[in-house]
């Protein structure tokens, strides 16, 4: 059984017991997130695709970490000017594990 979930304007493939990295959703460690723009459900009955969601599907999952990603850096250079800009991102992520797919 795997859900097709929309969550931080990207699409993840989840199974039961899945960890998976997502946009931060500020909540607490520990406490359970339930995601309901679900667009297809597969199970034993059959493939659901939804119009654009499935009704009635939800995923529910366990926040096991919030984070910051990898330092990454950019360069921003101008050639013939003495002009050079270094700057450094860390994108902020939530750690969940899928517990239950409905639907």
């Amino acid at each position: 059984m795997f859900a097709i979930i929309l969550t931080g304007g990207k699409q993840y493939k989840v199974d039961e017991g899945d960890i998976i990295f997502v946009e931060k959703l500020g909540v607490e460690e520990g406490d359970e997130v339930k995601f309901d723009k679900v667009l297809a459900v597969s199970n034993e009955n059959g493939f659901v695709a939804g119009a654009p969601y499935v009704s009635g599907a939800s995923v529910t999952a366990k926040v096991v970490r919030n984070g910051k990603a990898k330092k990454i850096y950019v360069m921003k250079y101008k050639a013939k000017k003495n002009e050079k800009k270094k700057i450094g991102h860390r994108q902020p992520y939530t750690k969940v594990q899928i517990v239950k797919i409905e639907g």
